[in-house]
C-alpha cells in the first residue's frame, strides 16, 4: 500500500518523541533528521523535503511548544498541517464551465494509465450529472481507440474517433464541433504519449491547445516512477502547461514520493490518485486526509464515503447484529469478503483505520482474498449447521468438507484458523458500521491513534 514503508518508520519517530515529558531543540533537531532521512528514502523531492523541515523545525523549536503540557504530540499536529500545506492545503475540483462546455485535454507517457483514467473521469463526470464525450486522439499506440471505445462503453460515455489515419488535432477540433452538436457539455481529448518525452509529442499538444480551446489541462503519470514522475511533470509544465495532475497506480507505490513531491515540484494541484485497475478505482485527493493516512491516523471519512458507495446497508446492519450476539458463522464470512472486495479488500479498509497504517498488509492476511474461490467452495461444501456453528467442525467433518472443495485438508484447517481471527478482529470493532448524524456506515469505532 503507499506510504506503508514511510508510515512505519514515521511512527516509531514519533513514539519516542511522545515518550518524552520535555522537549530540548536536540531532540527535535535528532528526530526531524529522522523524518528527514525517511521521507528521502520514500523518494520525495529533496528541495521539498529540505523546505518541510525548516517549516517544522521553526514552528517546533518554540516557547509554547517546547513548554507545553504534551510538546510530543504537538510536534506531530505540525509535522501533520506542514504535510497538509506540502501536499497543497486545499481539495482541487477541476473548475467546469457553468451552462457551457468545457474541454480537457488529458496528457502523460505512455504507460501512465492516462486513458484508463479518462474514462474514469468521464464516468464521474456522468455520475454528477454532466454529459461527457471522450473524444480519441491517440492515432499511435495499437490498440489505444479499442481500449477508450472498451472503457467509455463500460462506464456509458460515448467515445468520438475519426480512425488513426487522421491529424490529432483535426481530430480534436472535430471531437468537439461532434460535442457542440450533440449536446455534450464535458469534453476529454485523450491525447497520444510516448515513452519518453520528445519534441513531437509537446509540438502536438501545444497545436492542440493552439487550434481547440483547452480550458483544463490534466497530467497522468505514473505514482511508481518516483522522482521521475516529479521530473515529468515538471517537464509538462514548462513546455505544454498543465493545470492538475492525477497519480496513478498508487495503490503498487509503497513509497509515496510523488504523492508528496508533485505540488511543492510543480505548483500544480493533485487532483486525484488512481488505487487500482478498475473503473470506480480512482478516488478525490484530499490532502488532509493523505497527511492522516502519512502519519497512520487513518482516513475514516473517505472510508464512511467508501461503505455508503459500496455496501448495502441492511446487511451491514444485520451482520452487526450478528457480532454482538457471537453468531457470526461462515456464510456471514463470505458476505463480508464480498463486501469489503466492493470497498477495495481488506488490505485497503484497514490501512484507512486509525492505528492500524502500516500493519494493514500484515493484517489483511487473516482474509486471503487471493484465495476467494477455494475458501467459496470449502464454505459451500459444508452443511448449513456447519456454517452457522464453526464449533461443529470434527476432524472427519474437515476431511468431508476438504474432499467435497478438491483441496488438501491443511486448506480447511488454514480457512478455520483465518475465520476466527477474523471473527476477533471484527469483534473488536463494534462501532466501525456506525454512521454519523444518525446513520450507520462510518465511525471511528474503538481505535486509538497510533502516538
Amino acid at each position: 500500500m503507499a506510504f506503508e514503508s514511510l508510515t512505519d518508520k514515521l511512527q516509531n519517530v514519533f513514539r519516542q518523541l511522545r515518550g518524552k515529558g520535555r522537549l530540548t531543540e536536540s531532540d527535535v533537531h535528532e528526530a526531524m533528521k529522522e523524518v528527514k532521512i525517511a521521507l528521502l528514502e520514500a523518494d520525495v523531492n529533496f528541495k521539498a523535503v529540505k523546505n518541510f523541515i525548516y517549516a517544522v523545525e521553526q514552528k517546533a523549536i518554540g516557547e509554547d511548544v517546547m513548554h507545553g503540557l504534551n510538546p510530543g504530540q504537538m510536534v506531530i499536529k505540525i509535522v501533520h498541517d506542514e504535510l497538509v500545506s506540502m501536499m497543497g492545503s486545499e481539495t482541487t475540483e477541476i473548475p467546469l464551465n457553468a451552462g457551457g462546455m468545457t474541454v480537457i485535454m488529458m496528457a502523460g507517457l505512455q504507460g501512465s494509465g492516462k486513458t484508463t483514467t479518462a474514462a474514469k473521469l468521464a464516468g464521474k463526470m456522468k455520475s454528477k450529472g454532466k454529459r461527457p464525450l471522450l473524444v480519441a486522439c491517440d492515432v499511435y499506440r495499437p490498440g489505444a481507440i479499442k481500449q477508450l471505445e472498451t472503457n467509455g462503453a463500460k462506464v456509458g460515455v460515448p467515445v468520438f474517433t475519426m480512425g488513426d489515419k487522421q491529424d490529432p488535432v483535426n481530430i480534436a477540433k472535430a471531437g468537439v464541433a461532434h460535442a457542440r452538436e450533440n449536446g455534450n457539455n464535458v469534453v476529454f481529448l485523450d491525447t497520444a504519449g510516448r515513452l519518453q518525452i520528445d519534441d513531437d509529442m509537446m509540438k502536438e499538444l501545444k497545436n492542440i491547445k493552439s487550434e481547440v480551446e483547452v480550458n483544463y489541462t490534466v497530467l497522468v503519470i505514473d505514482a511508481m516512477t518516483g522522482q521521475e514522475a516529479v521530473n515529468v511533470a515538471k517537464t509538462f509544465t514548462y513546455r505544454v502547461g498543465i493545470d492538475g495532475v492525477i497519480l496513478t497506480k498508487c495503490d503498487g507505490d509503497t513509497r509515496g514520493g510523488a504523492a508528496l513531491s508533485v505540488k511543492a515540484a510543480t505548483g500544480k494541484p493533485l487532483l486525484y490518485i488512481g488505487m487500482g485497475e478498475k473503473l470506480d478505482d480512482l478516488e478525490q485527493f484530499y490532502p488532509d486526509r493523505m497527511a492522516s493516512r502519512i502519519l497512520g491516523m487513518g482516513d475514516v471519512l473517505t472510508l464512511i464515503e467508501k461503505a455508503q458507495s459500496n455496501l448495502d446497508e441492511e446487511k451491514a446492519a444485520e451482520m452487526e447484529k450478528k457480532l454482538r450476539k457471537a453468531s457470526f458463522g461462515f456464510d456471514d464470512y463470505l458476505t463480508s469478503m464480498e463486501q469489503m472486495k466492493k470497498m477495495g479488500g481488506i488490505e485497503s479498509i484497514l490501512s484507512m483505520l486509525p492505528g492500524i497504517g502500516a500493519k494493514a498488509g500484515e493484517l489483511s492476511s487473516m482474509v486471503d482474498e487471493s484465495q476467494m474461490k477455494h475458501t467459496e467452495a470449502m464454505i459451500l461444501s459444508m452443511t448449513p449447521k456447519e456454517r452457522s456453528n464453526p464449533d461443529l467442525l470434527t476432524v472427519s467433518r474437515k476431511k468431508r468438507i476438504a474432499a467435497g472443495a478438491g483441496v488438501d485438508i491443511s486448506e480447511v484447517n488454514r480457512l478455520v484458523k483465518n475465520f476466527e481471527q477474523a471473527r476477533k478482529m471484527m469483534k473488536q470493532m463494534p462501532g466501525m458500521m456506525k454512521g454519523r448524524g444518525g446513520g450507520r456506515l462510518g465511525g471511528l469505532g474503538g481505535f486509538k491513534l497510533p502516538f
